[in-house]
Parts: C-alpha cells; sequence; structure tokens
C-alpha cells in the first residue's frame, strides 16, 4: 500500500509537481529522519539535530528546479547528496570560524570495512566523491546508496537490475579510486 503511494508521489514528482515532492517527503519522512541520524552520527563534531538537518533538507530540496526520481532508491540517495552537501557546509563553517578554516589530513584505507569512512573528514571525503563522480558516476552512485543510505548490495542490485556480485565489484572499486582520490592520486 505504502510503496503504491510512493510510487504515484514518484511519478508526481518526475512530472515537476512541486506538491508530489513535497508529499513524498512527508510519506519518506521516517527514513529520511533515520538517514539524518546516520549522517550525523558519522561525525561527532556535528551539533545539529537529525530534525535540523532533515529540515534544511527539505527546503534545501523545494528551492531547488524538479528532479528526476526514478525509483525510491534515487530519491533516498538525492537527500543523502543533499544532506551530506549541507552537512559539509556546516562543518566548514564551523571550522572556518573555530580553526581558521585548517583541515586534518587523512586517508581510506581500502582493507576497512565501510563503517570506518566515517572516520574520513567530510570535506575530503566529498571533494574525492566529485572526482570519482566525473569519473565514474555509477561507482559514486555506488557509494551515495551504500554508504550514506545505507543499502544493501542486493538493493542496489535489484534497483539497477544487476547481480549483487556486481555491486559488490563495483563497490570495491569505488572504495579503491577513493583511497586514491584522498591520497592526491589520479584516478582514471
Amino acid at each position: 500500500m505504502i510503496e503504491n503511494k510512493v510510487s504515484a508521489l514518484l511519478q508526481a514528482a518526475e512530472t515537476g509537481q512541486s506538491e508530489g515532492r513535497d508529499l513524498l517527503f512527508v510519506a519518506l519522512y521516517g527514513e529520511l529522519h533515520r538517514l539524518a541520524q546516520r549522517e550525523l552520527g558519522r561525525n561527532a563534531a556535528a551539533t545539529l539535530t537529525p530534525t535540523s538537518l532533515l529540515h534544511e533538507t527539505f527546503i534545501n530540496l523545494a528551492q531547488r528546479d524538479a528532479d528526476s526520481f526514478v525509483d525510491r532508491g534515487r530519491f533516498m540517495a538525492y537527500a543523502a547528496r543533499a544532506m551530506r552537501g549541507l552537512l559539509i557546509d556546516y562543518l566548514r563553517t564551523r571550522n572556518a570560524q573555530k580553526r581558521g578554516g585548517e583541515f586534518e589530513i587523512t586517508s581510506l584505507p581500502t582493507d576497512v570495512p565501510h563503517e570506518e569512512l566515517a572516520d574520513v573528514e567530510f570535506d575530503r571525503l566529498n571533494e574525492a566523491l566529485e572526482i570519482l563522480s566525473s569519473v565514474d558516476p555509477r561507482l559514486a552512485e555506488c557509494v551515495d546508496l551504500k554508504f550514506f543510505c545505507g543499502m544493501t548490495y542486493e538493493d542496489i542490485g535489484e534497483m539497477w537490475s544487476v547481480s549483487e556480485r556486481t555491486v559488490r565489484r563495483d563497490w570495491d572499486k569505488a572504495r579503491v579510486l577513493l583511497h586514491r582520490a584522498l591520497n592526491g592520486q589520479a584516478i582514471q
């Protein structure tokens, strides 16, 4: 029942109806709130509440032109990117005020589970994801869906109509390329 409602709202949002996008946001509020909690849980320096981050995300999305959301997963990935961008802006501003904008350089090891990516500074990770997106948008989307949205390999595989093994290979490749980008190496 809820999936039918979400599908209808996705179609309304895709046709450019801002009310459809607003209602989609309301229908997925619980999931989006959990997503905001996950984002904030990765960075103890952020003093925002999940509700504040979620509402800022809504305002950010409402001010943009209508975007095409093929399915729930892509909408959630889009919302996760918007949250990540807002959180990065917040942390940049806070660090600029607190420490003159100095950032400590960290690296992303490829031999650790993805949960440890949370230790990587958001600003540097965002830059690396932008580079990855310009080289291979699908790998960047894999990172958004797996790391930021918390989707499983199986969920991503179903959304992309590929095998779970293909998603795992994409995830592994994305991690290697992100590691290189974080270390200032060229990725191709």
